[in-house]
């Protein structure tokens, strides 16, 4: 039942408003997140990006929290699940959702700063919640920001810690052969004691290991890649073509439209542009100006999917591991797919590299989406059990390691989709003012 609500939620029509959304917003705002992305860079990469004050965090360790909870195993299975189900063709498709979520999670963070409150413990909090209520006033308003932060919850509790914990354990347990449970306990302490401290010391964390992953991660590939450089241009070449050729999956008059389904649903996967989370992390940025936060968290589409993405994708299909099959017969999915392409070039530390580039991915999303998840429980509770929800969070981080999680995924999934409801309402309801909010300032006046 839940497989069938959750493949009807994400079904072409849900992919194509998210993706029309990104389109609508991008047309709207002259095309300025894909004229001004330099300058959007500067701003995240910067040194005044890093600079905190009393009020929040930096707007640096804002991004990374956010890209914390979006970089995952997406980056690396989900890349390949894309690759596998709609041909090399939806590793295009990928780079255009990320493109037009650009404008997206611009928006969402615009509207989130612009309608940020105080918590209890004066610390700022935003997010669709807040921004639905200032577009629709605060009765109905309130009501669509509850569903919002209802499945907010939901989808933090599923996607963002049992699944993720699920990941870190098979992967260890598979590589190194290290006990699931033990594992899952490890994670857990390891999650509360970085959780307990909040926003602060979340980020802190954020701004570390984001970045060292990342890079680590992107040398890796580009070895795959550069090993393999003879095939990158008839590679690069097929994915073009497969991207909107009518036979571009298992020779069907329909392929590009399956490649097309897979690759805008990893992408959103991948950056969460439509989901709304973007627009919380963002909120807690001790910077005043919202469109400079906006340029900055849109930047995450781009590294998370654009360059992350891009390397992944590019790593299995030069490596020539795309088709091939397990001793059973069956085609190479997911972590194994992966695990394959690198060891074209990386050999039995392929396997290890992978497996290590799961867990750090996987640990970096239960910390970021914890933030994102209690500040929509506290949303819905009013300020309260802020400590109830920590507990609960990392309880289902060492549950999830043990557990098969097919009904929670699909649960989560679920939560995932209906978050987007009433986001992209207020999107589409505030699109007006982020889009007067770009337009106004010249980057010169920024």
């Amino acid at each position: 039942m839940l497989n069938a609500v959750n493949e009807l939620l994400w079904g072409p029509g849900t992919l194509a408003l998210l993706l029309g959304t990104g389109v609508f917003l991008t047309v709207r705002m002259r095309l300025l997140p894909w004229r001004r992305l330099g300058f959007a860079l500067r701003s995240a990469l910067g040194r005044e990006a890093r600079r905190t004050g009393r009020d929040g965090v930096s707007p640096f360790s804002a991004l990374m929290t956010a890209l914390a909870a979006s970089i995952g195993t997406g980056n690396i299975v989900g890349v390949a699940t894309a690759l596998a189900a709609g041909g090399p063709g939806a590793l295009v498709w990928m780079e255009l959702s990320a493109l037009f979520g650009m404008a997206t999670i611009f928006a969402e963070s615009f509207l989130a700063v612009r309608y940020r409150r105080r918590d209890r413990q004066g610390q700022w909090v935003g997010g669709p919640m807040y921004a639905l209520e200032a577009a629709f006033g605060r009765k109905h308003g309130g009501r669509l920001g509850a569903v919002f932060a209802l499945f907010a919850v939901g989808a933090s509790l599923g996607i963002g810690s049992m699944t993720q914990s699920n990941s870190i354990a098979g992967a260890l347990e598979s590589t190194f052969g290290l006990p699931v449970w033990t594992v899952g306990a490890v994670t857990a302490g390891l999650a509360l004691v970085i959780i307990l401290g909040g926003i602060r010391s979340i980020s802190k964390v954020a701004a570390v290991l984001v970045p060292v992953m990342g890079v680590i991660y992107l040398a890796a590939g580009l070895a795959v890649i550069i090993g393999n450089l003879g095939s990158l241009p008839g590679s690069v070449a097929e994915i073009i073509r497969c991207a909107f050729s009518p036979r571009a999956a298992a020779g069907g008059t329909a392929g590009w439209l399956v490649a097309a389904r897979w690759g805008v649903a990893r992408g959103v996967f991948s950056n969460e542009a439509g989901l709304g989370s973007a627009g919380i992390a963002a909120s807690a940025a001790d910077n005043a100006d919202p469109l400079r936060q906006g340029y900055i968290s849109m930047t995450g589409a781009f590294f998370d999917t654009i360059v992350i993405c891009t390397v992944t994708g590019l790593a299995i299909c030069c490596s020539g591991v795309l088709g091939t099959v397990d001793s059973a017969g069956v085609p190479l999915d997911g972590a194994a797919l992966t695990i394959r392409a690198f060891q074209t070039v990386l050999g039995p530390w392929g396997a290890r590299f992978v497996s290590l580039s799961i867990v750090l991915f996987a640990f970096a999303t239960i910390v970021g989406w914890e933030y994102q998840g209690e500040v929509t429980f506290t949303y819905l509770t009013r300020g309260r059990g802020r400590l109830f929800y920590r507990l609960m969070y990392v309880l289902a981080a060492f549950l999830g390691a043990g557990l098969g999680l097919e009904t929670v995924f699909a649960f989560a999934d679920i939560c995932n989709a209906l978050m987007c409801g009433p986001n992209l309402l207020c999107l589409v309801a505030m699109s007006g003012e982020a889009c007067r909010g770009i337009r106004k300032k010249t980057v010169e006046k920024l």
